[in-house]
């Protein structure tokens, strides 16, 4: 079974891959210090749960866009799991073609959708990922990551909204319950130009790339406010809360998983 480990920067995702099907997945809140044995606790609790244990783990995956957190991911592996874990960079194989001026600039999960979402819907395609900022990244038929655009996530929006103006109250981001752009008091306009500011800002930011490119693509969205928006918009062709958990297993697929020494990895560590 490999662990697969996705920690953004406001979640960490794990999940069990057993080689045929996901067995579980699971999140918590990252908090970068948060020490190896804290995760430790917590996972091997929810894995018991699904009659998994740690000797069951044969090897892992980390993709991670903090810095900070990777050396207590690391040895959460180390430690609890007995396995040197992969880590997702732009240096392993990839299978395609950075485009970037610097490739290692680019962060790993933008590159694990794009990865995820050729081998599994092909291209060419614009991979949407709602998370805490709204990327757009794409991806030609050969599978070449070609760039993208970054833009605010719409909890970053909100929160600035709300922040910078006095007079305006703190929203959570939803649906409008009626169809109607108009609001009729301050909180009805505020999620209306919320939700249909970002579904306007969708759609334009994909017609623009389709224009650019100079052909049709497919749309894929992924993050926890896709099923949200797919609700107000038909540009997306799939939605996938997935994606990024199968770029790792995929790449974890490709690349030689790492073995771990045990006595200069643990033992000097004691």
């Amino acid at each position: 079974m490999l662990l697969v480990i996705d920690a953004g920067n406001t979640n960490v995702v794990f999940a069990v891959y057993d080689g045929a099907k996901w067995q579980g997945t699971w999140r918590i809140t990252m908090q970068a210090q948060r020490t190896s044995d804290e995760y430790a606790v917590w996972l091997l609790a929810l894995l018991r749960m699904q009659g998994i244990s740690a000797d069951d783990i044969e090897g892992a995956v980390i993709g991670t866009v903090v810095p900070a957190a990777l050396y207590h991911l690391r040895t959460l592996c180390r430690q609890w799991f007995a396995v040197e874990p992969l880590l997702a960079s732009a240096r392993l194989d990839w299978g395609f073609a950075i485009k970037m001026d610097n490739p290692d600039e680019v962060g790993v999960d933008r590159l694990l959708n794009g990865l995820a979402a050729h081998h599994l819907y092909g291209g060419p395609l614009v991979v949407i990922d709602f998370g805490t900022a709204t990327t757009f990244d794409v991806v030609n038929a050969e599978g070449d990551y070609c760039g993208g655009v970054i833009a605010p996530g719409i909890n970053l929006s909100v929160e600035a909204l709300h922040q910078a103006a006095a007079r305006l109250p703190r929203i959570g981001v939803g649906r409008p319950v009626v169809d109607s752009v108009i609001g009729r008091n301050t909180v009805t306009a505020m999620r209306s130009g919320v939700f249909w500011g970002y579904v306007g800002l969708i759609e334009g930011i994909v017609e623009r790339i389709r224009r650019e490119v100079g052909q049709d693509m497919k749309v894929l969205a992924t993050g926890g406010l896709a099923p949200l928006f797919s609700e107000g918009t038909t540009v997306f062709d799939h939605v996938d809360s997935m994606l990024t958990l199968n770029g790792l297993r995929i790449l974890a697929g490709r690349n030689p998983l790492p073995r771990l020494t045990i006595e200069k990895d643990l033992l000097s560590e004691g």
